[in-house]
């Protein structure tokens, strides 16, 4: 019988089993101070969480680990400089096993693909796929055109298989196309119905929602899960176990969902049970839902949908949308006259059908809750797995349904409605269940002194929700309006105002922000437009608001940005913190000047509780409100499009339907090499130049930027007449002096023994970069793609982006980079090999909040530019500057392509997206 080991310097105790060896290292003070992870020296959770859930106990797992145990952070002999070590649970390992679940070596390889007559079935040949996937997936083509398309295609006679030879075309119809695709029979997972019972002896005169018969459509859960499991596309985008990760100095790291500590202490809880699940994959389940409008037009068409992902994936895959997160459910959405809408009898009614409706769909993952099933897995092994719901991702009106916490109330904990930011209790089942029985049934103890609705059994509150837009923009931006108005009175506020307006609409272009040519006058705001708002407000308020009310504003941007970072450490916790409580601190100046009485808001009090949920659930990049409401788009949104508008929702779980099995049919044929990998052919939109920024499932790479395609016309081909045509006289020496530095030739080489070009030149309008930003939206290995532009006309007006530039590899962050605006693009060949370039603006002050263009001097005086032809190995990416605008109003005539030209100073924006606040600072 093997035994366990301590591994615990001079102890030299054995035990036979892991819960012996638990009960040792937890018997010890010694041996638990020793083991237990080392946590920030102030500590991230309010006095009202100084108790949170046990710290997961992972010290008896350590003799898997090949590695010394981390000495205590005082130690006087430190160990040796070790590297990242990830300490995985030893009790739900994830072993792997045949389809009968007996397990297997190790080392064992995968079931080899069973070999089919006919791969592309129930499609003819691949031709046959393709025109179906085009169809139906790529351009959603309407039933009418496809069978105007079919009709040409056959009018030619150009088959693709013997049988669209005898058929003319490949499909005789869009029925035709639609039963092959309905035969699929990877990703299967029909749509079924449940439908409530309406109580026969109901009175005749009772509200007309007590009489509705409702319908709530579903999937089973578990097929959804096992066609998840089974896609080859995350085979390196899933973990098998929850896991502890430590870097090399011992400090702790949180990224995907299983290196949590809710991950570790439900694995921890299975180990307890003693039952089948030894060996067995921890699968958490995630739900999310929202509701979402798809017209407003025809009488604001709503729907409620129910996604389901699981906590294996990691963060980058659940945010690419590759049926990673998957709809389950379409839940009703009981409707009644306005005089209900205060009625507690109907409020009571919306909450229970919200409950049962879930819990009827989840009913079928209830056994293997208990007792592992086997399913296949992205790497091809069978594994024994077992369920466990772990969160649910919702914002704040979403959360009160799911908790029967009262409006107004934390989720979280129980601090009084009145005052959010005093001491509070964590919310938990035990607690909720203690209530519930002390004072069941007394009127309104519970909905008044502890914010709980007795009417609904309160799920789990360990929800994480999106704060940018109701915190940000309902609530930071109007205050600060509200506070002009104060300030100025109402016709001066006014004039500033339409400053503000004229300064966003001034900010320079960028890849993927959204402009905002009128300021903030729109009426119908979303959650994009909140987040591009939040990118560029501070440079356009800065002269107008006082020093503490930009610290504040400052202080909730750099709050949102780190929490969104894919992969946070304690160090980073402690930023969190800090930002919180600078945040808290400086918030004051909404009351000191009369804006505020308060700040009871649980949006806003949501923030203190964010540093313990990084600890229980990973970076909060995954379990994001913005993921479901980026799948309302594919998932209800464009397929609503599509219907004839006619009872839709038929329509809609159709077309998801169909879409996920062509998906699936697809991730299969690139596991049987038979298709290459969707990344080998970046989207047609995207590289046509109709997009500035996107998703591509490209390998993993720190930065690479390569050339457009297509090089622009009309341009000389030769050195000496391109200098003159993009009248930069100085680019045939720049050139040969990037040459010298290319050749490594000693600095004072005379201009005469420089390198000549001799070779036709190639000039091009952008360069894409492609980065890994797994906290942006990313393709499924976290990897982004933009272009960067230096072209003379972009929707009528000049552009020439500004770039990142790598001057000293050895200095973190922006101290080691310089900002430059890329003049020109362009390729020569010398010797045999092609060098790709850029001429660049170059501005050598580097390390500072505020650049200035190099050729104003200190007293803004202009001087020669600063020119320089750079190779495109050395760009990193595109970067935002915004211009620092000064205490005067702007003219009304200036234009967002004239700001980098015509403004002496400027602010690198830090806030253009999630990539650049990670590297620059």
């Amino acid at each position: 019988m093997s035994r366990l080991f301590c591994q615990f310097p001079g102890c030299t105790r054995t035990f036979k089993r892991n819960s012996d060896l638990t009960k040792h290292v937890n018997s010890s003070r010694t041996h638990r101070d020793y083991f237990k992870p080392r946590t920030p020296s102030s500590s991230p959770l309010s006095s009202s969480e100084s108790s949170p859930s046990p710290e997961p106990d992972y010290a008896q797992y350590l003799e898997s680990v090949p590695l010394s145990p981390i000495p205590p952070p005082s130690s006087p002999h430190p160990l040796p400089e070790r590297k990242d070590v990830k300490i995985t649970y030893q009790y739900l390992t994830g072993r792997i096993c045949d389809e009968h679940g007996h397990v297997l070596p190790a080392d064992t390889p995968p079931p080899a693909n069973i070999q089919l007559e006919n791969p592309w079935a129930p499609f003819d040949s691949e031709a046959q796929f393709h025109v179906a996937d085009l169809l139906y997936r790529d351009v959603e083509m309407s039933q009418g055109n496809i069978d105007t398309l079919m009709d040409v295609w056959a009018r030619y006679q150009h088959g693709c298989c013997k049988n669209c030879m005898d058929r003319g075309s490949p499909f005789s119809s869009h029925t035709d196309m639609y039963n092959l695709i309905d035969h699929i029979s990877h990703g299967d997972a029909p749509w079924k119905c449940l439908q409530t019972v309406v109580d026969e002896h109901l009175p005749t005169n009772v509200p007309e929602w007590k009489k509705t018969s409702y319908q709530i459509w579903y999937r089973d859960p578990d097929t959804v899960i096992a066609n998840m499991l089974s896609n080859p596309e995350f085979s390196n985008d899933f973990d098998v176990a929850p896991y502890v990760h430590l870097d090399g100095a011992g400090s702790r790291r949180w990224a995907d969902f299983m290196s949590g500590n809710f991950a570790w202490r439900h694995a921890i809880q299975q180990d307890d049970t003693e039952n089948e699940a030894e060996g067995a994959m921890l699968v958490p389940i995630i739900l999310g839902a929202d509701k979402t409008t798809v017209s407003v037009a025809t009488g604001h068409v709503e729907y409620h949908p129910l996604y389901l992902s699981i906590g294996n994936l990691t963060n980058a895959a659940c945010r690419a949308h590759r049926n990673a997160v998957i709809p389950i459910g379409f839940l009703a959405i009981p409707k009644a006259d306005r005089k209900y809408d205060k009625d507690a009898d109907f409020r009571i009614f919306k909450k229970r059908l919200y409950h049962s409706s879930i819990a009827a769909i989840l009913h079928s993952l209830k056994p293997a809750m208990k007792t592992p099933i086997i399913w296949k897995c992205p790497d091809g092994h069978f594994r024994k797995v077992i369920y466990d719901l772990a969160a649910f991702i919702a914002d704040y009106p979403e959360q009160v349904y799911l908790s029967g916490i009262v409006q107004g109330w934390c989720t979280r904990c129980t601090a009084i409605h009145s005052d959010l930011d005093g001491p509070g209790d964590r919310r938990t089942r035990n607690l909720d269940q203690m209530l519930r029985e002390e004072y069941g049934g007394e009127g309104h103890t519970l909905w008044d002194n502890f914010g709980m609705d007795e009417h609904v059994i309160m799920m789990s509150p360990d929800l994480l929700h999106q704060i940018i837009k109701g915190c940000f923009k309902d609530m930071l931006v109007e205050w600060t309006l509200e506070y002009l108005r104060l300030e100025h009175g109402e016709a001066r506020a006014n004039e500033i105002l339409d400053d503000i307006d004229r300064r966003l609409a001034a900010v320079p272009s960028f890849p993927g922000l959204r402009r905002f040519p009128h300021g903030r006058r729109f009426k119908q705001w979303t959650g994009d437009d909140s987040k591009a708002l939040m990118k560029i407000f501070l440079p356009a308020v800065a002269e107008y608001l006082p020093t503490e009310m930009m610290q504040c504003l400052a202080a909730f941007l750099d709050f949102c940005y780190l929490v969104r970072r894919s992969d946070i450490d304690e160090h980073m916790i402690q930023d969190v913190q800090a930002a919180i409580d600078r945040f808290h601190l400086y918030r004051d100046q909404f009351i000191t000047s009369g804006v505020r009485k308060h700040f009871s808001i649980p949006r806003m009090h949501a923030m203190i509780h964010y540093p313990l949920l990084i600890q229980e659930f990973g970076s909060p990049n995954g379990l994001c409100s913005s993921i479901t409401e980026s799948r309302h788009i594919s998932a209800v949104k464009k397929p609503w499009r599509r219907s004839n508008k006619y009872h839709a929702l038929s329509q809609i779980l159709s077309t998801n339907q169909r879409i996920d099995r062509l998906i699936a049919l697809r991730s299969t044929l690139v596991d049987r090499q038979l298709l290459e990998p969707s990344h080998l052919a970046p989207p047609d939109a995207f590289e046509s130049g109709t997009e500035d920024v996107g998703p591509i499932d490209s390998g993993r790479a720190t930065a690479d930027v390569k050339l457009a395609r297509t090089r622009g016309r009309h341009y000389p081909r030769f050195m000496a007449e391109l200098a003159e045509y993009v009248k930069q006289p100085q680019l045939e020496l720049l050139t040969r002096q990037f040459l010298r530095n290319q050749f490594n030739l000693p600095a004072d080489t005379p201009e005469a023994n420089l390198p000549h070009i001799t070779s036709k030149i190639n000039v091009y309008h952008s360069a894409v970069s492609v980065f890994y930003a797994p906290s942006d939206i990313s393709g499924i290995r976290g990897m982004k793609q933009e272009r960067i532009r230096s072209t003379p006309s972009w929707r009528g007006n000049e552009r020439r982006d500004t770039v990142l530039v790598i001057v000293d590899e050895e200095k973190p962050g922006f101290r080691g980079m310089s900002t430059a605006r890329a003049l020109l693009f362009f390729s020569f060949q010398h010797k045999g090999l092609t060098y790709p370039c850029a001429l660049v603006h170059w501005d050598p002050k580097t390390g500072l909040w505020m650049i200035r263009p190099a050729y104003w001097d200190q007293n803004h005086r202009q001087q020669n530019p600063c020119l320089a032809v750079v190779h495109l190995d050395t760009l990193i990416r595109a970067v935002h500057l915004i211009p620092v605008y000064g205490p005067h109003f702007i003219p009304s005539e200036v234009k967002f392509n004239h700001s980098l030209d015509i403004f002496k100073l400027f602010y690198v924006n830090k806030y253009a997206d999630y990539h650049a606040n990670e590297i620059l600072f």
